[in-house]
């Protein structure tokens, strides 16, 4: 069978595989809207989280996931603007009854962009307990919520975990696109050549000349983040159109504090691992971690957890680092909720 034939036909069957598993939830209508909340900022002055909101229409559900997108990322991350009803973790989430606030980091998105030096660790997970505070005391869609589950994705994995950690305030923690042994050389490379100013960049400069704020440099998303061979090419066009800038204080401290020297080891909730199968920043060249299956993966991360934390793995078979935006993602995102409902509790309306 000819090669483009061959991909078609693969394409085609996965997508009505997808329909067919995800058809009784596909009739749900979801609402999402926009808003900001009051958080403290880097030296105390008044600041602002922005963020996107979305849950099925009806019975608000009882918990809610707050959605940390990771560096150079913004809450876009989680609902791309590009195919929603295969790529939107969030939109999908809502579908099957759950309901997300899906957080602009300090420095990005909608939210205030304070100063970059003094943006680190501490800062940026106070920030999302904060924003914890106001979801327990229904600031966000007016119903308190009786359960958070914190999600993280790559850097916004550490600042998940320096949270739960600090302030034992969630549910449970869902960690994505990172290993306490990331691949140093993939890393180092990926900064040197990968990353430039963000007052440098095209569509970003406008943003202010602060020195410390980087972003990707053009075209450098795809080979940083993705598994090309399992990815849309309109979904790297869409990532390359809406990535964002981070603080590079912010950036170290989080890889240092937050992940390597793991926050993760104060944690007493349950906690869901998930990596790509090709994730090259922290299954690649020297990462020391077999990324083959969770089954594999996991005696080598349980070491820096604590008993209570249940740890589950997952591995996503094929994707790189960006693993909610690769053509499998679904798969993901189901065993997300597996998740979920046996190890939080979460029940759906």
């Amino acid at each position: 069978m000819p090669l483009k034939l061959a991909t078609a036909v693969a394409a085609c069957c996965a997508l009505l595989g997808g329909f067919l598993v995800a058809a009784p939830a596909a009739a749900v209508e979801i609402r999402c809207s926009d808003l900001d909340l009051p958080v403290t900022g880097p030296l105390g002055e008044p600041a602002t989280v922005h963020g996107r909101f979305c849950l099925p229409d009806g019975p608000t559900p009882e918990a809610v996931q707050l959605l940390v997108h990771g560096g150079t990322y913004n809450s876009a991350y989680w609902d791309l603007p590009y195919d929603p009803d295969r790529y939107s973790y969030q939109r999908d989430m809502a579908k099957h009854g759950y309901a997300t606030f899906a957080a602009d980091q300090l420095g990005s998105g909608g939210s205030s962009k304070p100063f970059s030096l003094p943006l680190l660790l501490p800062v940026l997970a106070r920030s999302m307990h904060e924003v914890i505070g106001h979801l327990r005391a229904g600031r966000v869609g007016g119903t308190p919520f009786g359960k958070v589950v914190i999600v993280g994705h790559s850097v916004g994995s550490g600042i998940v975990a320096a949270e739960a950690a600090t302030y034992q305030d969630v549910d449970g923690v869902i960690l994505t696109g990172m290993t306490h042994l990331p691949s140093v050389p993939a890393l180092t490379l990926g900064v040197l050549f990968g990353l430039q100013p963000a007052f440098a960049d095209d569509r970003l400069g406008s943003l202010g000349s602060d020195p410390l704020y980087f972003t990707t440099k053009p075209g450098a998303r795809a080979g940083l983040f993705y598994a090309t061979e399992n990815t849309d090419p309109g979904v790297i066009e869409a990532d390359e159109a809406t990535k964002d800038q981070v603080s590079v204080p912010g950036m170290g401290t989080v890889a240092v504090f937050g992940i390597v020297l793991p926050a993760t080891k104060a944690i007493r909730v349950p906690v869901f691992q998930a990596v790509g199968g090709k994730d090259i920043l922290f299954c690649g060249l020297f990462a020391l971690r077999n990324c083959s299956s969770g089954e594999t993966l996991r005696p080598a991360e349980a070491p820096y957890y604590r008993p209570e934390a249940e740890l589950s793995t997952y591995v996503l078979p094929g994707a790189g680092h960006s693993l909610a935006l690769h053509r499998n993602a679904s798969q993901y995102r189901d065993a997300t909720r597996e998740w979920l409902r046996d190890k939080v509790g979460v029940a759906v309306p």
